[in-house]
């Protein structure tokens, strides 16, 4: 693949690179970065961690880089997830494994990493105090947004580690590439900073958008703002408008059917972001949207961009559009639930973290 299709690939997806001139030279120079996404194991896997979230990782390993996957076990200790239980939030992240693996990411390819091991080396705790040293405490409280909280909530002392040791853990895993959602931006343009204060390697930023929530979101908001996305993010703190890998064909379309979906209307369509974001992944190939006779029949649409148009016109209902939706999901997360069908190991870890209970 050469540089311009790998610089594509990245594109597909992100929502923002910082920068691309850096991440070409960086192609150019490196056949093999590697990069970077970390997830607080906190709970039952909603769809945009294991089908939105896998589907951008096997686009980059697809260029050649190599990933790690970055389990934040204190991290989630300190968000007091799950309770605060470490063991229960390390069985979360045994499952989590799971869900990589049932949506088809090969766990050879990529480097599976714990918080656990990475904070056990010494040279770790100088890192972070050394940093911490040069960053004013005013941005890291500003930087708190990271962890799903506002700034301005009441936080423990223990959590104001966390954006520092976030910007620690880029610089300990060797990373060249921070591919996080938009949410951890902060954290990653904190690094860059950093990198730039010690003479270290600076990371390349790519940012991906969040899926937003079934409750939709105001057409006159914007997705990149940062208190637009605390408030209409799929979260798996909102069960009622999330969507889950463990989902039956019935429960999917249940949600969607109730979900936010207006006439003609595409910004802030939770329906539109959904196929626009993780379930059409060829924009310019032929879509077909199944419909009665009754009503017409099947419409033929040459690519992603039609269906967006014949939607604004009208010409799609609604209904027809929820249907589409419900049907491709349910292809993409049929694989992922019968593994944890099918697998006893996998199942038997599903079953214990359905009994933890959810926190903030």
């Amino acid at each position: 693949m050469d540089i311009e299709t790998k610089i594509n690939t990245i594109k597909s997806f992100a929502a923002e690179i910082v920068t691309e001139e850096e991440l070409e030279s960086l192609f150019a120079s490196n056949e093999h970065p590697v990069a970077y996404d970390g997830f607080e194991p906190s709970g039952i896997a909603p769809v945009h961690f294991g089908v939105y979230r896998a589907k951008i990782i096997k686009k980059m390993l697809s260029t050649g880089i190599k990933f790690k996957l970055y389990l934040a076990d204190y991290f989630a200790y300190l968000n007091n997830k799950i309770g605060g239980d470490i063991d229960n939030i390390r069985t979360v992240g045994k499952y989590f494994v799971e869900v990589w693996k049932a949506a088809g990411i090969d766990t050879r390819k990529v480097e599976i990493i714990w918080s656990k091991d990475l904070i056990s080396d010494p040279s770790y705790w100088e890192r972070v105090m050394k940093i911490g040293k040069v960053i004013p405490l005013d941005r890291v409280k500003r930087a708190i947004t990271i962890m799903g909280r506002k700034e301005g909530d009441n936080i423990s002392a223990g959590q104001i580690f966390y954006p520092i040791m976030q910007v620690t853990d880029i610089f300990q895993m060797g990373i060249d590439i921070c591919q996080l959602g938009i949410d951890q931006r902060k954290a990653n343009m904190l690094a860059r900073e950093v990198a730039q204060k010690f003479g270290w390697k600076v990371p390349v930023v790519i940012s991906h958008p969040l899926l937003i929530s079934l409750r939709g979101m105001p057409p006159d908001l914007k997705a990149s703002d940062e208190s637009v996305l605390m408030q209409y993010k799929m979260s798996k703190s909102d069960p009622k408008n999330s969507i889950f890998v463990h989902d039956t064909y019935e429960q999917i379309g249940q949600k969607v059917n109730g979900a936010y979906c207006p006439e003609r209307i595409t910004e802030g369509n939770p329906m539109i972001d959904y196929l626009g974001k993780m379930i059409i992944d060829d924009k310019t190939a032929p879509i077909t949207i199944e419909r009665p006779q009754k009503f017409g029949g099947s419409i033929e649409l040459k690519d992603f961009n039609e269906m967006l148009t014949f939607y604004r016109e009208g010409k799609i209902h609604p209904a027809d559009l929820k249907d589409f939706v419900a049907k491709s999901l349910e292809n993409e997360i049929k694989p992922i639930r019968e593994h944890f069908e099918k697998n006893r190991e996998a199942r038997e870890l599903y079953e214990k973290v359905k009994t933890f209970s959810i926190t903030r």
